[in-house]
C-alpha cells in the first residue's frame, strides 16, 4: 500500500506541474500579445501625428480653415480610439490572471506622456497659426476710405519707444511660448520612446519563456 501511495503522489504533482507550466505559458503568450498590439497603437499614432502635420503644412499654405478643421476632427477620434484601446490594455494587465500592476502602470506613464505631445502639438500650431505680434497682418475692416485707393488707416500710430518696447515684449513673450513647447514635444517624446524600449525589452524577455 506504501509504494501504491507514493506512486500516485509523484503522478497527482506531475500532473499539477503539467498544468502550471501550461498555465504559465498561456500568460505570458497573453501579455506577449498584449504589449504587441500596444506597439500598433503607438504605431497608429505615430502616423496620426504624421497626418496633423500634412494638414498643418497645407493650412498655412491655402490657408483653407475647412479642411484644417475637418483633419483636426479626424485626428481627434483617431487619438481618442487609440487612448481606448491602451485604457483597456491597463485594465488587462491588472487583472488577477495576469497580475502585471508594472505593466499597467507603465501604460498609464505613456498615456501622460501622449497627452503632454498633443497638448503641445497644439500649442505649436496655435501660436504659429497666430504669427509672431510684429509680423500679423493689419485689418483694415474698420478704417475710413474718402476714395477706393485711398484711405485713413486707423492703425497708423506715431512710432515711439514706448511702442517699440511693447512690441518687443510681445515678440519675446511669443518666442518663449513657442520654445517651451517645442521643448515639451520635445521632451515627450524622449519620455514615450524611453517607455517602448522597455516594452520592447519586455517582449523580447517573454519570446525566450514561450
Amino acid at each position: 500500500m506504501e509504494g501504491f501511495e507514493k506512486v500516485s503522489i509523484i503522478e497527482a504533482v506531475e500532473v499539477d506541474d503539467d498544468d502550471h507550466n501550461s498555465n504559465s505559458k498561456a500568460v505570458v503568450a497573453v501579455v506577449a500579445d498584449l504589449l504587441r498590439r500596444f506597439l500598433a497603437v503607438q504605431q497608429r499614432r505615430a502616423e496620426t501625428y504624421t497626418k496633423l502635420k500634412r494638414g498643418f503644412t497645407e493650412y498655412m499654405v491655402s490657408g483653407g480653415d475647412s479642411a484644417y478643421q475637418q483633419v483636426c476632427s479626424e485626428i481627434t477620434e483617431d487619438f481618442n480610439n487609440c487612448s481606448k484601446q491602451v485604457l483597456e490594455m491597463e485594465s488587462l494587465f491588472m487583472k488577477p490572471d495576469l497580475c502585471r500592476d508594472d505593466l499597467a502602470h507603465l501604460l498609464k506613464d505613456v498615456q501622460a506622456y501622449e497627452k503632454q505631445k498633443l497638448y503641445m502639438t497644439v500649442t505649436i500650431q496655435v501660436l504659429k497659426k497666430a504669427g509672431r505680434p510684429s509680423e500679423r497682418l493689419v485689418s483694415h475692416e474698420h478704417c475710413r476710405f474718402k476714395r477706393p485707393d485711398e484711405h485713413e488707416c486707423r492703425h497708423v500710430h506715431e512710432i515711439t519707444v514706448a511702442a517699440g518696447t511693447e512690441e518687443a515684449e510681445a515678440d519675446a513673450e511669443y518666442d518663449n511660448a513657442l520654445k517651451e513647447a517645442i521643448r515639451g514635444v520635445q521632451d515627450a517624446v524622449t519620455s514615450i520612446n524611453e517607455h517602448l524600449e522597455e516594452v520592447m525589452y519586455e517582449i523580447q524577455a517573454l519570446e525566450g519563456d514561450e
